[in-house]
């Protein structure tokens, strides 16, 4: 099932750990890093461990510390060869190199790794996006990390981003990845601002967002599925296409070739994620 929501929640309260599995999330996401203070890292990284020594009943990663840091080294360590965990989401990439060393280093005995996930964090990151997506095989994903490229980028507001938006969304389709999901939102009340800032999310073509609560969840579900219109017409574009050979229009004017006939397909097969 393609994901479209991914809750992050920190890797030291155990218990908000249970409820995230539980809260209707596609993917949760154990943070070791951002959400951790500097005193809680061994104790989050040695919680999240035991709690993944077995399958969990949502698809669980982990967000490790930056990946050039001892503290990731320890995380990777404890955690790479768990039944637990579903992927590994890797802050502050701003190299091929690193994903090659994350990949070496989390290499399971029965063979293969753990699923891979990029977060591009930086200026340098950015700049690099398509050769980290190809890195290596085991990469199956890239993302923003917003808050810290707005720092490093010093922008005063979201204009500014765009640029970056669309080069990460231009690399993972050039290197045959999803299509990223967007950064968090960070105000957890303001479901309005959410609702409109996924809404520009879905047309520089992202696919899903990062949540930090749960309330974000449906807003982020409902903004990406397609809506009733989207689904009619793509089944009236998919019953055309089965009729007619070549290019054409449909009554209404929508001009119909395969690039179209492409789009009506991913646009059922997420909307059938839903029923």
């Amino acid at each position: 099932m393609t994901a479209l929501t991914w809750l992050y929640v920190p890797g030291d309260r155990p218990e908000i750990v249970t409820k995230a599995l539980a809260a209707g999330a596609d993917v949760v996401v154990i943070d070791l890093e951002d959400a951790v203070a500097p005193d809680r890292k061994r104790y989050a990284r040695e919680a999240t461990a035991e709690r993944l020594t077995d399958p969990q009943p949502t698809p669980v990663h982990v967000r490790v510390n930056a990946v050039d840091s001892p503290l990731a080294t320890a995380d990777l360590a404890a955690l790479a060869s768990l039944p637990g965990v579903c992927g590994l989401r890797l802050p502050k990439v701003t190299s091929p190199a690193q994903i090659t060393h994350v990949a070496a280093a989390t290499a399971r005995p029965q063979g293969g790794s753990p699923p891979l996930y990029a977060l591009l964090e930086s200026a340098l990151g950015i700049e690099r996006a398509y050769d980290i997506a190809t890195a290596h095989p085991t990469l199956r994903g890239i993302a923003l990390g917003e808050a810290d490229l707005r720092a490093d980028l010093a922008l005063r507001d979201d204009t500014g981003l765009d640029w970056p938006r669309s080069r990460i969304v231009v690399a993972a389709r050039a290197a045959a990845l999803p299509p990223p999901p967007q950064s968090v939102h960070p105000d957890t009340r303001d479901l309005d601002g959410l609702q409109a800032s996924c809404v520009r999310g879905r047309a520089l073509g992202f696919l899903g967002r990062a949540a930090i609560h749960p309330r974000q969840l449906p807003v982020i579900e409902r903004a990406y599925l397609p809506t009733e219109e989207e689904i009619e017409q793509a089944e009236t574009v998919l019953k055309a296409a089965e009729t007619e050979q070549g290019a054409q229009a449909l009554p209404n004017g929508t001009f119909i070739d395969a690039a179209v006939v492409a789009q009506a397909h991913r646009a059922l097969a997420l909307a059938h994620r839903a029923r």
